[in-house]
């Protein structure tokens, strides 16, 4: 396809996954890092441009983009994939605990879509996948912050696919479920400042506990999940929302069987409610 993709996070998991997957397709990728590779043979390709990143600083972010654009003349497609998560009570979680999540988890996507948006108007094509989570469309107990800023940016996709449609820019939100990457590890998922006694024992508690109980072996691969999506891509047609994994598409589609029932309930009496 010989497109150019410019991908956050590039250095792991996911990001390191669809980078990867886009070189063996031919493509060339603008990879965003927070520390740049010492050695590693994939970031040496012709086709890899290495570039430090920090989502939350605009002045990296543009510079990225102008080294980016300098050496291959273009970005066709935007992965917003860099994030973290946070396992605790909302009541644990801390104003400094929120913010700082929310300014790489969703403010990180729009620093970088914002310096993006004028390439890609000005090719009048493009396509923008904003890594979210099932998190993003489901919420959990012990994840309020991350789900939090993952329904934020899944509801800023839906914004943006409207708003850039005349531009030719696509844009779907991307809600993998549990996937094999470090995403679990230290420094991937970060806890709280507070701790709750009254929380001990709760779903809050349990779900830390499966969190950092099975760090290795969730029941997706990242690698195939980056052919999923580059398969996508290549079919020229994008969802909005972009499920990845079979136990997400069913849990999602369980939920929204749910939500569908309980609209139905009150319905009627709802509709009495206009002028």
């Amino acid at each position: 396809m010989d497109q150019v993709w410019f991908i956050t996070g590039a250095g792991r998991g996911f990001g390191r996954a669809f980078a990867e997957e886009a070189v063996k397709r031919g493509d060339r990728v603008i990879a965003g890092l927070r520390h740049l590779p010492d050695g590693d043979p994939f970031f040496r390709q012709e086709a890899v441009l290495p570039l430090h990143l920090d989502v939350t600083d605009p002045e990296t972010i543009r510079g990225a983009v102008e080294e980016g654009l300098a050496h291959f003349g273009r970005i066709d497609v935007l992965i917003n994939n860099a994030g973290f998560g946070l396992s605790g009570a909302f009541e644990e979680t801390s104003d400094s605990d929120l913010r700082s999540l929310f300014e790489t988890d969703y403010f990180g996507v729009v620093n970088v879509t914002r310096e993006v948006l004028p390439v890609m108007r000005g090719q009048n094509s493009g396509v923008i996948l904003n890594v979210a989570s099932q998190g993003g469309l489901t919420g959990y107990a012990g994840s309020s912050a991350y789900c939090a800023a993952k329904f934020a940016v899944v509801g800023l996709s839906e914004v943006l696919r409207q708003e850039l449609a005349p531009f030719h820019i696509e844009v779907s939100a991307v809600c993998p479920g549990s996937f094999r990457t470090d995403f679990r590890k230290p420094g991937s998922m970060r806890e709280p400042s507070l701790k709750v006694d009254a929380y001990d024992g709760t779903a809050v508690r349990r779900a830390g506990d499966f969190l950092h109980a099975n760090r290795d072996n969730q029941a997706g691969d990242p690698k195939k999940a980056a052919v999923f999506l580059c398969d996508m891509v290549e079919k020229g047609y994008l969802p909005s929302r972009i499920l990845i994994g079979a136990k997400c598409c069913a849990d999602v589609k369980d939920m929204l069987k749910e939500q569908l029932e309980d609209i139905a309930s009150y319905e009627a009496a709802s509709a009495q409610t206009d002028f």
